[in-house]
């Protein structure tokens, strides 16, 4: 696959990072600095502006699969994406930063049909991405990561191992889950495994569990969850993300609060937010933390654009007793380092965009539904060809670890056990770390 992307900003980085492998990548920026940090990869690169009729042709915009443009600046990613989807028929991508400019896409789109020449076909706002993904969170008391998959009827959470758990130093086969729980993988010292009976929880891991949603809330209450009352909500920060969370949150009994330094963009919140408690101050106050009694939130998310200030504050309300702290990272390097000091989960922007394009773009072919723990595990979904013969769970001879999490059939989840037929036309929902998709992709192709 040819992908041109236009912009040598962490974002493009990360994208060609991640594809060059496999694709023709062809990366576009005027700063020639920018660009040398592709010097050691198996890639094109192109000194210029995107926007420019004369270097799309140079970079053979004709033959062009997927174009991309990440740059910083909105109007310029739109007006490259319009120049593409002029003289190609590649798929357009166009990261925006701000509301307005995605409200007007979107308008776009909906007024006209695919045919209409001024369509974009993804626009990705990093901010709404990250808003989805911290919404799904919090409305999950303790878990780290929610997924749902089969129009609902399946599910994936995860769970770190707490010092106080029941779980701790327990085999697996010594745990007594709900026979519609399955635990797929454990990651531990940012290596993930999928376990077998034999394998321990220990403190400090997360465990990543599949399932039908009902098994899987009764396996949280039941493991994980210390209070199942969700109350109140403190929200550091009164940017796009803060104030889409807040007015998400609004529909539900949540008591919420917003602090937010910039007195403007308080009256801007206290004039469109109903139910929310705006503050204006800074985050990182703690006596105005003390005062506002930030403490006692059941949850504190710190979504300002600045990485330090963030983690600063994730640690001041954990301090005050603050349960879980849900931080925004900006740099996807320091996700993990967030985590290690105390954070609990920690979300960057850019990875959720990332992903939208592996996973939805890029190789949406390649049936992979999600990608687990920064890249570690992937959730794959295959269907069964027609000539295969029926053959039980256990005498399944993979070629490398993974476990068949979910079986489709017929309308229905199951969730399958050893002695559990895999049957043609069946379609399966497939754990396994991301250096095996291909052999078991192979295996059952």
């Amino acid at each position: 696959m040819k992908i041109i992307i236009y912009g040598a900003n962490e974002t493009g980085s990360i994208i060609a990072t991640e594809f060059f492998e496999d694709h023709d990548i062809i990366v576009i920026d005027p700063d020639a600095k920018s660009l040398e940090k592709f010097n050691n990869l198996d890639l094109t690169v192109i000194c210029a502006d995107a926007s420019n009729i004369n270097i799309l042709h140079e970079a053979d915009i004709k033959n062009c699969d997927v174009f991309i443009a990440c740059t910083n600046i909105d109007e310029g990613n739109i007006v490259a994406c319009l120049m593409a989807k002029q003289l190609s028929s590649a798929t357009t991508v166009c990261f925006v930063s701000k509301k307005e400019c995605r409200d007007s896409l979107r308008a776009i789109r909906e007024e006209h049909n695919k045919n209409y020449a001024l369509y974009i076909d993804n626009v990705i706002w990093p901010e709404r991405l990250l808003t989805h993904e911290i919404l799904r969170i919090i409305t999950v008391p303790d878990a780290v990561d929610v997924e749902y998959f089969s129009n609902g009827r399946a599910k994936l959470l995860e769970y770190r191992i707490k010092e106080n758990s029941t779980l701790k130093n327990k085999k697996l086969k010594e745990c007594s889950f709900n026979e519609e729980t399955l635990v797929v993988g454990i990651v531990r010292e940012e290596e993930l495994f999928i376990p077998n009976g034999d394998s321990e929880f220990m403190v400090g891991d997360k465990a990543i569990f599949m399932g039908t949603p009902d098994a899987l809330d009764n396996t949280a209450g039941q493991f994980f969850i210390e209070e199942n009352n969700l109350r109140d909500v403190a929200i550091i920060g009164g940017g796009s993300v803060g104030y889409e969370l807040a007015k998400s949150l609004e529909s539900t009994k949540l008591r919420i609060k917003i602090i937010e330094n910039n007195y403007k963009r308080c009256e801007f919140l206290s004039q469109n937010l109903k139910k929310t408690l705006v503050l204006n101050g800074d985050g990182t106050n703690l006596e105005l933390l003390e005062q506002e009694d930030i403490g006692n939130s059941d949850v504190a998310v710190c979504v300002t654009n600045n990485d330090e200030k963030n983690l600063l504050c994730s640690l001041l309300v954990k301090q005050l007793g603050v349960k879980r702290a849900i931080t925004r990272v900006g740099q996807i390097a320091t996700a993990t380092l967030f985590e290690k000091v105390g954070v609990d989960v920690a979300i960057s922007p850019r990875e959720a965009s990332v992903n939208e394009i592996k996973n939805r773009i890029i190789e949406s072919h390649a049936g992979i539904l999600a990608t687990v723990e920064r890249g570690l595990a992937e959730i794959l979904e295959l269907k069964i060809r027609e000539d295969f013969e029926s053959t039980a769970l256990m005498n399944l001879k993979l070629p490398s670890r993974a476990v068949i999490a979910i079986i489709e059939r017929a309308g229905k989840v199951i969730i399958p056990k050893g002695q559990t037929l895999i049957k043609s036309g069946d379609n399966l929902l497939i754990f396994t770390k991301s250096q095996d998709v291909a052999a078991i992709k192979d295996f059952f192709r």
